[in-house]
């Protein structure tokens, strides 16, 4: 039987195991294989789901050869857009490439916020350079990748747009020293 035929058939019956008409088609998160995250998002668009494979451009080197390239913005992950009941699920779990759709199971799947995927959106389309950058939050242990405090680690106590604070403790003296350091120069420890 054919996925739009599966779909077509699909209703919402007493027991509620079909979508409903009045449920928004929500953002899933689609985990890939490595380097298959074009592959997926075409055969979903083929099947004529509305997927989405943020892109952005970066600088690459290979055999001492610099080229420009667009590569995923989330390498390994791309979004789904779609009422999910469980035929859509398993259809979309055919899909070649694809590891698994993120969440605990095919009815508790993880949603992203509209406002999020609308947010990376404007960012794409605008003149804007964007990058991808490690996800950082107050607390976490992070060290210092390059500069003149390369491999400190320390904990990142603020972070900004540019500047964060980070602390160095000495646990067992039970003192720290707080220091500012350009965010883009911190990864995680």
């Amino acid at each position: 039987m054919q996925t739009a035929n599966l779909r077509a058939d699909m209703q919402l019956d007493d027991a509620g195991s079909g979508p409903r008409s009045d449920q928004a088609p929500l953002w899933h998160v689609l985990w890939t294989r490595s380097n298959c995250e074009q592959i997926v998002h075409a055969q979903l668009r083929a099947k004529g789901y509305e997927s989405l494979l943020p892109m952005v451009g970066a600088w690459h080197h290979r055999c001492g050869m610099r080229s420009w390239r667009t590569t995923p913005l989330f390498p390994g992950y791309l979004f789904l857009r779609h009422v999910m009941d469980k035929y859509s699920y398993l259809d979309v779990c055919t899909v070649r490439g694809l590891v698994r759709l993120l969440g605990e199971r095919w009815d508790r799947l993880a949603v992203v916020p509209d406002r999020q995927i609308e947010s990376i959106r404007t960012v794409l389309q605008s003149d804007v350079p964007a990058r991808r950058y490690g996800y950082l939050r107050a607390g976490q242990l992070v060290r210092i990748a390059a500069g003149p405090l390369a491999n400190v680690e320390g904990r990142l106590v603020r972070s900004d747009q540019r500047k964060g604070l980070l602390v160095l403790s000495i646990e067992l003296l039970k003192r720290s020293v707080a220091v500012e350091v350009d965010c883009s120069l911190v990864v995680p420890a």
